[in-house]
Parts: structure tokens; sequence; C-alpha cells
């Protein structure tokens, strides 16, 4: 059963992930990379829309509960390879040729804040649903391109106050601080105004992939450092929590 869908919306690539809280595990790595396979095989997509069918969740973040298991099982080659595939999916948004917009519909905590973070832009619903990053509460810090990643897309004051304290933002509060272009008004609206925005951009995929490249060389070469070292690291010892 897909976890990820996706479908064209004339020059819109519209990715809706379609697992509830959509928490993130190997197969939810799987799923999102075949969607980028096949969109970026369209040459007639110039942008694309990354959401959620649930009503109340855009992405909780990482599948505790299967991390659980593997961590029991010790199978930390599986944890390892859900380390890489998110980090995977992190560059190639950073990456893609063409504008990824998410359309935040619900919570977005963790790793489901970080994938709306890596996105070029972010529109958010606000009627329900925070963004947090919980990491602080559950014992679990980030890698050091995750927080270049987060750095791109929140002001430096907000940044510090989020990551120190775990606090939830709503839609009204992110759109304050200029992490979101729209706080829209319910889901209906959320869709409407981020496929309109999304449809604005009819841009050359070459100069567009090129641009974005130039500007995210320092958080890419962290990840494809800092980050590969801490993981392999991190696998031999078999602590994925205490970093």
């Amino acid at each position: 059963m897909a976890c990820i869908e996706w479908k064209k919306h004339e020059s819109v690539a519209i990715i809706n992930m379609c697992n509830g809280a959509n928490k993130q595990n190997l197969e939810f790595v799987a799923q999102m990379n075949r969607c980028f396979d096949q969109i970026l095989a369209d040459k007639a997509i110039f942008s694309i829309v990354l959401t959620s069918t649930d009503e109340k969740n855009f992405s909780q973040g990482i599948d505790i509960q299967w991390l659980g298991q593997k961590m029991e099982d010790k199978d930390f080659y599986s944890v390892k390879s859900f380390l890489y595939g998110m980090n995977k999916i992190f560059k190639r948004i950073l990456l893609m040729p063409v504008p990824v917009i998410a359309a935040i519909n619900g919570h977005a905590f963790g790793n489901g804040a970080m994938l709306a973070c890596a996105c070029d832009f972010r529109f958010m619903k606000k009627d329900k649903g925070f963004f947090c990053f919980p990491e602080v509460d559950i014992n679990i810090p980030f890698f050091p391109g995750m927080i270049k990643i987060i750095r791109k897309s929140i002001p430096e004051y907000q940044l510090n106050e989020m990551i120190l304290s775990g606090k939830r933002l709503t839609a009204m509060e992110l759109e304050d601080n200029h992490v979101i272009v729209k706080a829209s008004a319910n889901q209906e609206e959320l869709l409407k105004d981020t496929v309109a925005f999304a449809k604005q951009f009819m841009k050359k995929r070459g100069i567009l992939g090129e641009l974005k490249k130039r500007m995210h060389k320092d958080i890419i070469r962290v990840m494809e450092t800092q980050d590969i070292e801490q993981i392999d690291s991190l696998s031999k010892s078999g602590c994925f929590v205490c970093m």
C-alpha cells in the first residue's frame, strides 16, 4: 500500500503523503525517492507541492516505534540505511531543479518540520496544526547538516528559541516570522494558495538547479562530510539516540 503518491496538475506535481501521521521509515524513504524520480522524468513539470492527505498531520517525523524495534533487534544496518536515506531526501529537495513548496496542512514535528524546512517555500493552514522541533525533550540531537537546513528557513532569533525550548508555533506565528509565505484559512485554501504560487514558476531547470546548488553548497558539504561521519560512527557504536 502506497504511503506517498503524486499527481500532476498542469505544470505542478503534487506529492501527497497518505499514511496518517506520515511517520518516516525505510518505506517512506523508498516511496519518496520513487516519486522524485518519476516527477523529474516529466519535463513538463516545473514545480512540486509537498503535502499530506491527513486532516491533522503533515508529518510527525521519524517513526520512533519502527526505529525502536530495529534497535531492539540490533538491525543497525536498517537504521543506518534509513539515516542515509533521509539525508538523501533532504539533499534531493535542496538540489531539485524545480521549486519545492511545502503545503503544511497539520502538525509538522521533528523530522516532519525538517522536511518542510528543506523545501524552498512553505505555506501552512492556520485552523489546525503546530510546527516544532521536540528533539530537546526526547533526547535526540540534530546532525550538523540538519541545523543548517533549519537555519536557511528560520530566522536565527526564532530558531534559537525553537531548538532549545521545543516550543510549538502556529501558522500565524510562522507567518509573522517569515518562515512561511502565507497562513491559509483552511485545508482547501491551503492547497489553492500553494498550487497558485507554484504555477508562477516556469523556469528552466538548468539555471534553477544551478542556482540552488550554489545557494546550498555549504549545507550539502556538511551533509556529505560531517553527517556521514556521524552516521557511520553511530552505526558502529549502536547508539543512535545519545549522539
